[in-house]
């Protein structure tokens, strides 16, 4: 493996999946505190729809889920705190339409035969220059926000009541969270695609809830739990020609299995 670091496609690959990890440590604690794991999985997949046109458009594959996925973000937001009756049906109509208008899309551009299995699952090892440069430019932007806004955050996280009688608009921070959530999810389909985007998002911060009593903790450790997870999962798709995206959520599901087991263990003996 130690000359593979040689190619500029794994060094590539490396920093492609520590900035997810990041990203992912800290947005995916702040979506599994506030519940919205179901609605982090529906903006996942609704963001082939914003990949379909870009392709269609012949724009940006990034730029296309970006805005796709945010526009999906705020109609989210704005259902799911007017109209939480129907959450469920919501989130499931939007999902199946996002994805329904990407493969529509797809089909009509003409020549193009897009290979939907590296946005469905992934492709880290196709990582260029310019797809970094736009991961860490919303990396940074992730890390700025949520340093910035951090105790609003907070508050709106754990007690949404005790926050709104501080004087903290509620529904900013929530539809910030989404929009956030959107961003930490595109940045993700690249390296483990939007089938899989959710367990990156979920399983890191599982363990990572039971080591810390923070949530400063938790987006600490699910983040490095997540790089760690990342680049042994790069190691094993790499050594053994297998697809990436699905290695690093084995990685991350062994590894959470071991986890409970390990916790039953200490609490039986």
């Amino acid at each position: 493996m130690l000359e593979a670091l040689n190619y500029s496609f794994i060094q590539n690959a490396i920093i492609a999946g520590l900035l997810v990890s990041i990203a992912a440590g800290i947005i995916g604690s702040l979506i599994v505190v506030n519940r919205m794991v179901f609605l982090a999985g529906g903006m996942a997949h609704t963001s082939y729809g914003g990949i379909g046109i870009a392709i269609y458009f012949g724009l940006p594959i990034f730029l296309g889920a970006t805005v796709f996925s945010i526009g999906a973000a705020l109609l989210m937001s704005y259902l799911t705190l007017y109209q939480r009756e129907r959450i469920d049906t919501f989130i499931g109509l939007i999902w199946a339409c996002g994805m329904a208008i990407g493969i529509i899309l797809v089909d009509l551009t003409p020549g193009y035969n897009v290979d939907l299995m590296s946005y469905l699952f992934g492709s880290i090892l196709a990582v260029g220059k310019d797809d970094l440069v736009f991961m860490g430019t919303l990396v940074a932007f992730i890390i700025t926000i949520v340093s910035f806004f951090y105790r609003d955050i907070l508050a709106v996280s754990y007690d949404s009541e005790y926050a709104s009688l501080r004087g903290i608009n509620v529904k900013v921070f929530y539809t910030l969270i989404l929009v956030l959530s959107a961003l930490t999810v595109v940045i993700a389909i690249k390296v483990v695609g939007l089938i899989l985007v959710i367990a990156l998002l979920t399983i890191p911060i599982y363990i990572a809830e039971k080591l810390s009593n923070s949530l400063y903790g938790m987006m600490i450790i699910s983040a490095l739990l997540s790089s760690l997870f990342t680049l042994v999962g790069l190691y094993l798709s790499y050594t053994y020609n297998l697809t990436s995206g699905a290695t690093i959520i084995i990685v991350s599901a062994m590894s959470l299995f071991m986890f409970i087991i390990y916790k039953k263990i200490r609490v039986g003996a």
